[in-house]
């Protein structure tokens, strides 16, 4: 069976994971205590976006082996710890960088 649709899902589930991380981000920027900041539009938002993501993942597991497709959802690391560098100014320096390599080396060691 070709297996190429599943890890569609699993690209689209870990894209959609790092939107929703994105926005509960966004989500706790503003005033107030947890539950301003959890009832806040884009923590909600970003709480739909995660089930949206769950959703993908599901449908990536029936037939991509969890010892794999979970592992390779690490790759959101990468993608949401740039992305917080440029929006929120948040730090990526050595630590972050060898980090991601690590992550992204076992990534690649997995799928061999």
């Amino acid at each position: 069976m070709e297996v190429l649709p599943y890890y569609g899902a699993l690209g689209v589930g870990i894209l959609l994971g790092v939107a929703g991380q994105l926005a509960l981000k966004a989500g706790t920027a503003g005033e107030g205590g947890f539950f301003a900041q959890f009832f806040h539009p884009y923590s909600i938002v970003g709480l739909v976006i995660y089930f949206l993501a769950a959703l993908c993942y599901m449908v990536s597991i029936k037939r991509i082996p969890v010892s794999l497709a979970y592992p390779s959802v690490a790759v959101s690391y990468l993608i949401v710890g740039l992305a917080a560098h440029f929006l929120w100014n948040e730090p990526f320096g050595l630590p972050q960088y060898g980090g991601i390599a690590l992550i992204c080396g076992g990534i690649l060691l997995l799928h061999q």
